[in-house]
């Protein structure tokens, strides 16, 4: 790759250039349900009047997502924001393998089928539960399912992980009866035997991410494969007793269920078997992979490892080469920001919480896992406890963190994830929703004051939108959804709003003013980082929102 090159009209700040990534806070188009216009901002309120401000794309085909019905999401959105490109990323990709017929001409496919056949075994799907398009989409895993069927294998066992996450969060049933239909029609001439055998909400069960609660994946081992749980008749059996017994609980969070026949559990993963985690998404395939893929496994008693052969749908870390096979190839995102940076020899910080540490880092460096020499990462661990319960978070902790190395003057770039608008906003729970938009304010404030005694500039954006959007919208009028009571329904996706993007050069050396960039999105944060820095993007790289000089 080529080095980065110095703008002779401006040789960057005295100061670091700080990127505030203030996670799912976007800029909603209901008053109502806006809780980041709702909550005491008067920073952000402040920043939008004195500093350089615009909104930008990060949903949909800003960010490399198949359609702009698509909601962007936190993998693609630093994605986009590390790399300073827009790349077709998981959902797309697996769409286009599906369509042209290429994942099932693969020899991971083709193993998988054989294995079966050869064995007389069960093939199994485990993933998420939905058409949310962020980690997975129900309509890979029906077609998968009726490949399969055409390819001889006679039986399927499928392990929902209910979602009400990325879409409406009590929307279970929805999807559990499509797929019943499905099943029904796959299964009518009576050659093939495909079933639901175990599953339960994303939360609570195998979908952990970045080592923060191992227990979810000891759940999610002893309910698909062990087939060890309560058991039911259905999976909506599971999910109305569920509801029956705990009214109001979300889908992301319901217990963990096994579907009984004849009096045993219908489905468990025994040798011989091969399985599919049909999610594209990697944060929350990397635990569930290693329980299936290490020989000593320490994070929980696994028992005997049964012999399968496991597949991703896709590579979920290119650099540990996990997992070992994979249905799709993910995309080769290179010339990253931070690798431009450190062959530059600039310093970098980068920081969030557990949480967000994987984005801030792994997709922030095109899904690399390893830092680049001139990096440095901190990684503050997360409280394990509902996140509505303590809305704030760890943003003290990193704001503290943050104000130090801008102090300190080791450092020429520093990155931070506030996670507080995404994860409390995928609660539901909008008293806790404001609360945590309040603490990212609180924290931005500080940051801000630390640049300005630094001489540097501040760079504020989010890869997508959440807290904006707290309340279901009716696609027909536009209107928010009320319930009989007049109550309005609660949201937990991301939104498909714009976010901010703010420039704030207190000291007014960059003399930093909008460049008037066409359609910008998220990926043009790169550019814009880069130009504040003293250097000349990269002639790929979406260009900066602002120009200097």
């Amino acid at each position: 790759m080529d080095e980065l090159k110095k703008n002779p009209a401006f040789e960057g700040p005295a100061g670091p250039v700080v990127l505030v990534i203030m996670d799912g806070v976007g800029i909603g188009k209901h008053p109502e349900s806006d809780f980041v216009r709702i909550a005491d901002t008067p920073n952000l309120d402040w920043l939008r009047g004195h500093a350089v401000y615009t909104e930008i794309k990060a949903h949909g085909k800003a960010v490399g997502l198949p359609d702009d019905s698509d909601m962007g999401n936190s993998e693609v959105g630093h994605n986009a924001i590390g790399c300073g490109r827009v790349f077709s990323q998981g959902a797309a990709l697996v769409e286009r393998a599906i369509a042209s017929g290429s994942m099932f001409e693969g020899t991971v496919w083709k193993e998988l089928v054989a294995n079966v056949e050869a064995n007389g075994s069960a093939l199994h799907f485990i993933g998420l539960f939905s058409d949310g398009n962020v980690h997975s989409n129900i309509a890979h895993l029906e077609a998968m399912l009726a490949r399969a069927k055409a390819e001889g294998v006679a039986r399927v066992r499928i392990h929902p992980l209910i979602d009400g996450r990325d879409v409406p969060p009590t929307s279970a049933l929805d999807y559990v009866d499509r797929f019943d239909r499905f099943l029904a029609d796959i299964n009518a001439d009576g050659s093939v035997d495909y079933c639901v055998a175990s599953g339960g909400g994303r939360m609570f069960i195998t979908m952990d991410r970045y080592n923060a609660d191992w227990s979810m994946v000891e759940r999610g081992w002893q309910t698909h494969v062990r087939g060890e749980g309560r058991r039911f008749p259905t999976m909506r059996a599971a999910i109305e007793t569920f509801r029956a017994e705990k009214p109001g609980i979300l889908d992301q969070n319901l217990p963990a269920f096994v579907i009984e026949r004849d009096g045993a559990p219908v489905g468990p993963i025994v040798d011989g078997d091969s399985v599919v985690f049909f999610n594209f998404r990697g944060d929350r395939a990397l635990e569930i992979t290693k329980a299936f893929e290490a020989e000593e496994l320490g994070e929980f008693d696994r028992g005997p490892k049964p012999d399968v052969v496991y597949a991703g749908m896709m590579q979920y870390d290119g650099d540990l080469q996990v997992p070992a096979k994979y249905l799709v190839s993910p995309p080769a995102i290179d010339r990253t920001m931070s690798e431009y940076l450190s062959k530059a020899g600039v310093t970098q910080f980068a920081i969030s919480e557990t949480q967000k540490f994987g984005h801030v880092t792994y997709f922030f460096n095109g899904n690399n896992s390893g830092k680049f020499a001139t990096e440095t990462w901190v990684e503050i661990p997360s409280d394990n406890c509902p996140f509505e319960d303590a809305p704030r978070m760890k943003a003290d902790e990193i704001t503290e963190a943050v104000v130090e190395a801008i102090a300190g003057g080791d450092y020429r770039f520093i990155r931070l994830n506030y996670p507080n608008g995404d994860m409390v906003g995928h609660t539901g729970v909008t008293d806790a929703v404001k609360r945590a938009i309040e603490a990212v304010d609180e924290g931005v404030g500080r940051i801000v004051e630390a640049v300005k005694n630094a001489n540097g500039i501040v760079v504020i954006s989010a890869d997508h939108g959440n807290s904006d959007d707290m309340y279901e919208v009716d696609k027909k009028t536009g209107k928010l959804k009320v319930d009989a009571a007049g109550h309005y329904l609660p949201k937990t996706a991301h939104s498909l709003n714009p976010v901010p993007a703010i420039v704030y050069d207190p000291a007014g050396t960059a003399h930093a003013r909008l460049a008037g960039v066409a359609d910008p999105g998220i990926a043009n944060l790169a550019a814009t980082c880069l130009t504040l820095l003293g250097f000349v993007p990269p002639a790929e790289y979406t260009p900066s929102l602002v120009d200097v000089g």
